[in-house]
């Protein structure tokens, strides 16, 4: 599958492909092409924004969750020592260790899935703040290069991307991207 970079870049030649083939060249027609443009790549920089934050929810509710679960998990721990003590009439370490010794393994798991669960949230979160970062940087220098041509794909530009496109098109169809 191609990557956000590729799929924006695919957007922005698609757009000017279609304007290419609906309007005429004039100086009006250049900033509305201009801001055709710009709609286009901010919407699919948006797309590929709500894509690579995919999952993120689930390692935070992981993340958030995982200690009070732990919690619980000590609460009915210590429910089931103070049970034994009832039921044995005796605070012996022999009636209370077993117990508390579950709830004390209850919480270190609930830590012990958190703590990465946060850690790859806040990977991820980076990750995909550096990727938005750089695709929002990419689109102003593609807009910033079509401003420099007028907007205006050259015929065999326009052929290529939109053969490239085609070809894409065609490949997903036939489950190459799956």
């Amino acid at each position: 599958e191609t990557g956000p970079a590729a799929q924006v870049a695919q957007a922005g030649f698609q757009t000017l492909i279609d304007a290419n083939e609906k309007t005429h060249q004039d100086l009006q027609q250049s900033w509305s092409r201009q801001d055709l443009l710009e709609r286009h790549l901010r919407k699919q920089i948006l797309t590929e924004r709500r894509q690579l934050e995919k999952g993120n929810a689930l390692l935070a509710s992981i993340g958030n969750n995982a200690p009070f679960i732990g919690l619980f998990g000590t609460v009915f721990g210590i429910i089931n020592a103070l049970q034994a003590i009832a039921a044995s009439g005796n605070a012996s370490m022999d009636v209370v260790a077993g117990p508390i010794g579950e709830a004390l393994i209850a919480t270190g798991i609930g830590i012990a899935v958190a703590v990465p669960a946060v850690l790859a949230y806040n990977y991820f979160v980076r990750t995909v703040k550096g990727i938005g970062a750089d695709l929002d940087d990419f689109a102003t220098d593609f807009v910033s290069l079509n401003q420099k041509h007028g907007f205006q794909i050259a015929a065999q530009s326009a052929k290529i991307a939109k053969t490239e496109t085609s070809a894409v098109a065609e490949a997903k169809e036939k489950g190459v991207f799956a």
